[in-house]
């Protein structure tokens, strides 16, 4: 799956920060405004339930598409876990038939963890918060993005 921009109709998007033990999911509204964190979820190993997850959140949601954050290195070459995020984005794309297109996540969780600091939040919330708020970050990237022809972006930024 490339980089390049998949076109992803008018409606709410979901964005997600991906990890092998936790996914952050943030959603936008239709309008794309605004994106909001929405959750963090733990993946389960089975592809059959994971599919099952995210079809019944792009339905209750009313998602059309997912803006997925690539791990790319400081240098803008992929990573061994971009790799693995490109696949992930493709099963998902397949279980959701919804498009999928991915954009630059450096530096995001340190931008989360930066925002949680001085919250009084414990580790542990600091820590289960921190994803949902990099796909938010993610996704907010992506939407300012789309809305101008000239974005601010961070160095190596994909669209």
């Amino acid at each position: 799956m490339s980089s390049e921009p998949a076109a992803i109709p008018a409606g709410r998007v979901a964005g997600i920060d991906y990890g092998r033990k936790r996914l952050g999911i943030a959603i936008c509204d239709a309008q794309r405004i605004i994106a909001s964190p929405f959750c963090q979820h733990a993946p389960s190993g089975d592809p059959a339930a994971e599919a099952a997850f995210f079809r019944k959140f792009v339905a209750a949601e009313d998602i059309v598409g997912f803006v997925v954050g690539l791990p790319i290195h400081a240098d803008g070459s992929d990573s061994k876990m971009s790799v693995e995020v490109e696949r992930f984005g493709a099963w998902l794309a397949e279980a959701t038939a919804r498009p999928v297109v991915f954009r630059d996540e450096r530096y995001t969780s340190i931008e989360a963890t930066g925002k949680l600091a001085g919250l009084g939040l414990s580790r542990g919330k600091k820590k289960s918060r921190t994803d949902s708020l990099a796909a938010q970050i993610v996704l907010s990237d992506w939407m300012e993005a789309q809305s101008s022809p000239h974005p601010p972006q961070r160095p190596g930024a994909l669209d």
